[in-house]
């Protein structure tokens, strides 16, 4: 019945036709009146109740049609199928239409009523209008009850709705968060990997003839440094491809105890690194823990990319109360005499082979290394409410310089 609501209310209306037409039949109506004709009285009785099948889909409608065919019924006195679809139908208009329209079609049913006991007088009359008053009252109080409850699952309907879509919507946040992390861990392997290997493979194929055992160590060093790049890797893509991920042991996360084994990495892959680790580290939260080493691999990273042959490096991380400073500098050796030649060579030609060479090699112009690496910092830093200053230093260099806030657990 509740998948298919007009098959009760047929059901609901053919009893009540039948109830009366049986009445009709058994001569049980008042014998002061005279009987109508069969092809009267059963045509209106179906039509009083016709209506009730469509109650649901057109409430107004059918509810009106009765209270039309219900004065015909009535005035022929054919049973109580006309007071039964007035009732149904005040109930089905509270219900199904509002408050409004209820209380307006309760009024016509009371003028009904009035109308009836004028017209038709009889000695049972006051009682037939105080039954008919009841069946009004109790119509509108259930419809009422009805009505407020359909509003109150139209309620819950639409919070839980709200709460499915708010909760999709931080399905959605999180997993953009989370492609956003992963995607700072491979830019953090691969970048610093990629660029030990590369600067490696340079040095080794130029030591490769006349120092066999230096290209030797820089092999070693591509070969460890890639199967370290290679084990991150792996772990970070079966995050992706597990969602349970139970089935094989997990490798922590570097953090700020193992920046002396970074720092052994770069001094083995050319860069002099001078590092100076302050006390209570080992005490920092994870994620910032991470973010420091992070920062400080990037940073190398750079040193190792832009800075040149001869570079040295130092870092600085020291705890003060509740914050820990990042320092990193280097002193750009190589690619501020690189810059520094090619003013000279461009301010030096003033003849027309100059003027030709200067055509043909336009002047390499000086590129911030920013790019993702810097924007991987600063979002580092922000998420623990930090704040990352990068920038070239006076007299030559490059320094990254963050200030994380230590949060403890209490």
């Amino acid at each position: 019945m509740r998948a298919h609501p007009m098959v009760g209310d047929s059901l609901l209306a053919l009893c009540l036709a039948v109830f009366d037409i049986l009445v009709f039949a058994t001569g049980s109506l008042d014998p002061e009146l005279p009987d109508p004709n069969w092809y009267v009285a059963v045509p209106i009785d179906l039509a009083v109740v016709a209506p009730l099948v469509f109650r649901r889909k057109r409430p107004l409608i059918a509810a009106y049609t009765a209270y039309v065919i219900s004065y015909a019924h009535g005035a022929l006195d054919l049973g109580v199928s006309g007071l039964a679809a007035l009732a149904i139908s005040l109930y089905s208009v509270q219900v199904y239409v509002g408050r409004k329209q209820g209380l307006i079609y309760g009024g016509a049913f009371v003028v009904a009523m009035a109308v009836t006991a004028i017209v038709k007088p009889e000695p049972s009359m006051a009682a037939q209008l105080v039954f008919s008053a009841f069946t009004i009252a109790f119509c509108w109080l259930l419809g009422e009850f009805m009505y407020a409850r359909r509003a109150y699952q139209r309620e819950l309907e639409a919070r839980l709705h709200l709460l499915e879509t708010e909760r999709d919507q931080a399905a959605r946040i999180a997993v953009a968060e989370e492609r956003g992390r992963i995607a700072r861990e491979l830019h953090d392997v691969v970048a610093h990997s990629v660029s030990v290997m590369v600067v490696q493979a340079d040095g080794a194929a130029l030591a490769l003839k006349s120092n066999p055992e230096l290209a030797g160590r820089a092999l070693g060093t591509i070969s460890e440094t890639g199967r370290g790049a290679l084990g991150e890797l792996r772990r970070l893509l079966d995050v992706l491809r597990n969602e349970r991920g139970d089935d094989e042991p997990r490798v922590p996360q570097p953090d700020a105890t193992a920046l002396g084994d970074l720092a052994e990495r770069m001094r083995a892959a050319g860069v002099p690194v001078d590092l100076t680790v302050g006390d209570g580290l080992d005490e920092l939260p994870a994620g910032v823990s991470l973010g420091i080493y992070r920062i400080v691999q990037e940073s190398l990273t750079n040193t190792l990319k832009h800075a040149g042959a001869g570079a040295n490096a130092a870092v600085r991380v020291h705890r003060t109360g509740d914050q820990v400073e990042v320092l990193v500098r280097d002193d750009g050796a190589g690619r501020a005499r690189s810059l520094e030649q090619v003013g000279a060579g461009a301010t030096g030609a003033t003849g027309a082979a100059g003027a030709t060479a200067a055509t043909r090699q336009p002047a390499p112009r000086l590129s911030v290394a920013g790019g993702n690496g810097l924007i991987g910092m600063r979002e580092r830093a922000n998420v623990y409410g930090g704040k990352l200053e990068v920038g070239p230093v006076a007299g030559g260099g490059w320094q990254v310089r963050a200030v994380l806030p230590v949060r403890l657990n209490s």
